[in-house]
Order: C-alpha cells, then structure tokens, then sequence
C-alpha cells in the first residue's frame, strides 16, 4: 500500500516538474489530449509494427497537447525493448506525454519503479520522480491560458493488477485502493482551497474500468455512444472512487482501456465514463482497428469533445458532453 503523505509530496513535485514544460490552455479555450490505450507490444513480433504505425499517425493527424497511455504498453519480454519502442514513437513528435500502468505492463521482467523511471527518460516526459514509491499516482495541472493559475487538473491513478488467493488462484482484477482514494481528496482539497473554494474541471485516466461502467452499460435509460462488443470487466469489488470524486465535485469524466473491444462513453450520474478505442496490433485480442481517442477541453468548464481516430484520420463516435447525453 501506497504512503499517503509521501504520495502527496509527490503530487507536488509533479507540479514543479510542470515549470519545466507546463501545459496550459490555448488562447480559443481549448486544450487537446489523445489517449493510446492497450498497446499490448511484443518486441519481436512483426505485427507490432502496425501499433508504432498508429501511434505516429494519430499524434501527426490530432497535434494534440498531450499524449495520455493508459496501460498495458509492454506484453513481452525483455520489457524494455517494448517500452523503448513505444516512447520513441511519441517522444519524437516533441508532445508532451504521460502514462499510467495497465494490469499487464508488470508482469515480465521489470518492476514498475524500473519502467516508470525509463520512461521519464524520454524527452517531453511530464510524470514527476517517483521518489521511493514504485507507482506514484499523480496530478497535472493546465494553465489558463493567461498563464496566471490552474485552470484543470488531470489525475493520472495506478488502478492495479490481479487479486490472487494463497494459491495464486486468480480471483479477479484490482481495484484503486483506499489509501489511492485519500490521496486525490487530499490533493482535490488542496486545489479547490486554492481555487476559492470551487472544485477544478478534472479528468481521471486509469486502466481498469470502474464498476459503475459496468452499471452504466446496462442500464436502458443511459445512453451509449460509441461499440460495446464485450462485457465491461472492472474488479468485482467497489472500493468507492467513483463515490469520491462525485462528492468533490471536480472529475466529471473518466478515461480507461482494459477491454478491447469496447471504445464508448456513456453518461452516469451526470459523469462521463469512456473507453479509449484499441491501439495495438495483432499481438492479443481485438476484433477494433486500432486507432486513438481525441478528447478537447473547454477552459473554465465542465464539458468537452471528443472522437475515435482511425487509419487515415477517419473519425468516428463524435461525442460532445454533457449534450450528446442528455435527452
């Protein structure tokens, strides 16, 4: 279990290391983030080349701010020469870039301390140092375009792996933890008093759904937008995230991968909950051309726009929130 006071430290830290690169609104208002998702990279295998393909094309088409990863990157050993291949493709297009841990990435030869420090070897790296925590949740924030104070805040939060019994019996997927839970209120406070007292426009990034995704999706009165070819599959326990950043009152949507043959959003309890679409190859399961989710914020607002990316720019499931939800 993660050390709440340490992991706040950390939070900070991430903040200072913005200084260096910060990410701030663009003079219309708006900011873009594209999110790769399941990457799922065999090194030695030739299908990996359409992953690498799809990663430079989404980036060159969308110019987006910043490059959100959620998971599952390496999918083989040596599990360096996996992630090497897959931040060079993102650093060399000078985007700043970030990225949180699949329930995959860990299980070969590195230990998520080791890959969380290559990648911040890349340029355009915005991931703070970890410090002693292997896997630091972490805050970035984005200037208002004046430059002058935070305007949104991104929460970039470690949902785990796999539960297993005394046995090593697997017995389902992990949830984010009670202490992971304290710590973005205790950074969501800290925000909202700096704010004045109201709570940031924040997005939260993670790999494994939630369970009210699940709920959401089969629900007949919510709406759907975008494919649902698989069941949702989030960690049978509901360790109350969800509950959290409702009563904050600052998240109001929230981007995963995990399931790959799912990309939609869906609307619940007035929270966006959407899936990235696919990017990587013939490596592990998919029946989704890969391609990449474009997500555009609106300064000073509780809404955005976004869209799945497809080979040669298609755009498809172009969503705005909260109108494209409401009926």
């Amino acid at each position: 279990m993660k050390k709440i006071l340490l992991l706040i430290t950390l939070a900070l830290l991430g903040f200072a290391a913005q200084a260096q690169a910060p990410l701030r609104f663009h003079a219309d208002g708006t900011f873009k983030i594209v999110q790769l998702t399941d990457i799922h990279v065999k090194s030695e295998r030739p299908e990996t080349a359409a992953e690498l393909e799809r990663i430079d094309e989404v980036i060159r088409l969308e110019k987006p701010d910043l490059v959100v990863i959620t998971g599952d990157m390496a999918f083989s050993r040596p599990a360096g020469n996996a992630l090497r291949m897959v931040m060079e493709r993102v650093s060399k297009h000078g985007v700043p870039f970030c990225t949180v841990w699949g329930n995959h990435d860990a299980e070969f030869d590195l230990t998520k301390g080791e890959m969380y420090d290559l990648i911040r070897s890349f340029p355009g790296c915005v991931m703070p140092d970890r410090g002693s925590v292997d896997s630091p949740d972490y805050a970035l924030e984005i200037l208002s375009s004046d430059g002058k104070k935070p305007a949104a805040v991104l929460y970039l939060i470690d949902s785990n792996d796999s539960v297993f019994d005394a046995d090593r019996k697997w017995l389902g997927y992990d949830w984010i933890h009670i202490d992971q839970i304290a710590w973005y209120t205790k950074v969501s406070e800290a925000y909202t008093a700096k704010n004045g007292g109201t709570p940031l426009p924040s997005l939260a990034f993670f790999h494994i759904p939630l369970p009210e995704y699940r709920t959401a999706a089969t629900t007949e009165s919510a709406i759907l937008i975008g494919t649902r070819m698989e069941p949702s599959c989030p960690p049978d326990f509901n360790s109350g995230f969800f509950k959290a950043f409702k009563k904050r009152g600052d998240i109001f949507a929230c981007f995963v991968g995990h399931d790959h043959d799912n990309d939609y959003a869906v609307m619940w309890e007035d929270v966006l909950l959407a899936y990235g679409r696919f990017s990587g190859g013939n490596t592990v399961y998919n029946h989704l051309s890969n391609g990449g989710r474009s997500i555009i914020l609106k300064e000073g607002q509780k809404s955005l726009e976004s869209y799945i990316v497809l080979k040669g720019g298609e755009v498809i499931n172009r969503i705005r929130f909260p109108e494209s939800f409401t009926k």
